[in-house]
């Protein structure tokens, strides 16, 4: 009887590893904080660190394809919200360092493993913890220079388009930015995706699979906004970006001027039909 039991316990422990790797299973509480923190980090890395890579990358950014005005308006709605600096601080800041020294933590510790990443091996684990410190680097960068450093461009928004641009045009910066970009679009959409398996919104290995496709395109629509962005930047004249200097008020004095024109057309424009309307 001992040497039957012995013969199928392997067999038994092998169906219940089986089926544990099909899809990803919800969280589940634990013991202590580690329960409430994961849930934290994992929430945090959607709302608001990816609704804010959401809006940075296919909203603010974009407008940098419509040329530097577009991309000053843009920045200097920003930078006149109410309370803008606890937005940024409560909102950016601080979830951004939570999440990702958690998620540093969490990498030291070696937490995970291929039971989590059934279909593609342990690689896409490697992917989501190198692309984080990654986007990570990139973003604390990416914010030191254009908010801490140089010209303020919450006063000064006009300057936005060009201190942008001052960085892109150098070939290992604009590289830097391209890996950067692509890191944080990779680990945002497949976070996503981590996210809905792990809170149990997305079940079962069929939806998770078809979910993870979807998140794919998303990684591609996001990184390919960003990209067509850097190309604006780089693409364009360069723009003058000190406040003060003669270069820096003739290409204020052209963008007033080329925006004025481009009011006057407009109401011409509309004011055609009613003068159509006159003459019959």
């Amino acid at each position: 009887m001992a040497s039957a039991a012995s013969s199928t316990a392997p067999v038994v422990a092998g169906k219940v590893a089986k089926k544990a790797v099909h899809g990803v299973a919800p969280l589940r509480a634990g013991n202590g904080i580690s329960f409430a923190l994961r849930r934290l980090h994992s929430l945090s890395g959607i709302v608001p660190v990816g609704a804010f890579l959401f809006e940075h990358i296919l909203v603010s950014n974009s407008t940098a394809i419509s040329g530097p005005d577009a991309y000053a308006r843009q920045v200097s709605f920003l930078a006149n919200l109410p309370l803008v600096f606890f937005l940024e601080l409560f909102g950016i800041w601080l979830p951004i360092a939570f999440h990702a020294l958690y998620g540093f933590y969490i990498w030291y510790r070696g937490d995970g493993n291929t039971m989590e990443y059934p279909w593609t091996g342990n690689w896409m684990y490697r992917a989501q913890r190198w692309t984080g410190g990654i986007a990570f680097a990139y973003i604390l960068w990416h914010t030191w220079t254009m908010r801490f450093t140089g010209v303020d461009l919450h006063a000064f928004p006009n300057a936005s388009f060009g201190k942008v641009q001052e960085e892109v045009l150098q070939t290992p910066l604009f590289l830097f930015y391209v890996v950067g970009l692509i890191a944080a679009s990779w680990h945002f959409a497949y976070g996503i995706w981590l996210f809905s398996a792990k809170w149990g919104i997305v079940s079962g290995d069929k939806a998770q699979k078809r979910f993870l496709a979807v998140c794919v395109v998303f990684f591609f629509v996001l990184s390919g906004a960003g990209l067509a962005s850097l190309a604006s930047f780089r693409s364009r004249p360069q723009q003058p970006y000190e406040p003060g200097t003669s270069a820096w008020q003739s290409t204020q004095a052209m963008n007033h001027q080329a925006a004025n024109d481009h009011a006057v057309k407009n109401r011409a424009e509309r004011n055609q039909p009613a003068k159509a309307m006159e003459g019959r």
